[in-house]
């Protein structure tokens, strides 16, 4: 089975992410319907050329596309939707999730005969924008084949890391490097403004070196001059990801004290009212604290 411009889509979930990517999905002359739990974040897609969508109408579409904010949003979302599913649809999910929730869910689906895909993306909202992702797929492998002209519109590479769930546990590897060396960068940022470096060249000066990362040329010049907008990483979800990565480690009985320590100190700081703040703005709990002390 081939999926082409024609058939129906429903996509689910308008955030950073979710938004960036119906805006391809449309501008390539797919026929995309739209939801969000706040509906006045579908407004501007509708405005483009989508669909509204109405939930109890979510059998009539033969692929759906999610992308939600965590294991509660997808948990919610497929109880609302589970009744109308109809055999031979595919659910893909471009959430980041746990991999037990995926596999519940998944699960869940089958029972309905509904397919379930995770393929969590890397490349933030930039990527997004320029269809550059990459994405960790699990799954059916001949459906994940069949869902490539829509992979090919967001993204620059699919790769198929095996059954159901380690997409997510692909996805979790990531963020947990993301994460936890973005908190890394901001400790580098403040040793050398207190060191008397000129931060604005740490980005150029260090490209190309062993140091070198996309996070470290994103987040870099941010934390160097404290511009944090517009949002492309939101510490909470940062934050989220790790969690679920020391879940994920427990259940091998496997030690990740980085992790673990990331991840206190993005807590931190998301409790300290920066849940819904770029992750750039870690630097500003790293230079508080030694203001602190």
């Amino acid at each position: 089975m081939s999926f082409d411009r024609n058939r129906k889509i429903a996509f689910l979930g308008m955030g950073l992410m979710g938004s960036r990517m119906v805006t391809r999905l449309v501008q390539a002359g797919f026929d995309v319907a739209v939801w969000n739990r706040t509906a006045s974040a579908c407004e501007p897609l509708i405005d483009m050329g989508a669909h509204a969508l109405e939930l109890e109408n979510i059998g009539e579409y033969p692929i759906i596309l999610t992308c939600l904010a965590d294991d509660q949003a997808a948990q919610a979302v497929f109880e609302r939707i589970h009744k109308q599913l109809k055999p031979a649809q595919v659910i893909v999910d471009f959430s980041s999730l746990s991999v037990d929730k995926t596999k519940q869910l998944a699960s869940l689906a089958a029972q309905q005969q509904v397919t379930w895909i995770d393929s969590p993306v890397s490349g933030g909202t930039a990527g997004a924008e320029n269809g550059t992702l990459v994405i960790f797929a699990g799954g059916d492998a001949e459906i994940i084949q069949d869902l490539s002209l829509i992979y090919n519109v967001l993204s620059q590479r699919v790769t198929r890391m095996g059954d159901t769930g380690t997409g997510q546990a692909t996805k979790i590897c990531n963020q947990l490097i993301v994460a936890a060396n973005s908190t890394l960068i901001a400790e580098a940022v403040a040793l050398a403004r207190q060191a008397g470096v000129d931060t604005t060249l740490l980005a150029p000066a260090l490209a190309g070196g062993f140091a070198d990362s996309k996070p470290f040329q994103i987040l870099t010049p941010r934390m160097a001059t404290y511009s944090f907008e517009p949002v492309q990483w939101k510490v909470q979800t940062l934050s989220k990801d790790l969690n679920n990565a020391i879940k994920l480690a427990q259940q091998f009985n496997l030690d990740i004290p980085v992790a673990k320590k990331a991840f206190i100190q993005l807590q931190d700081h998301q409790q300290r009212g920066f849940a819904e703040s770029d992750l750039a703005t870690v630097i500003q709990q790293v230079e508080h604290k030694a203001v602190e002390k």
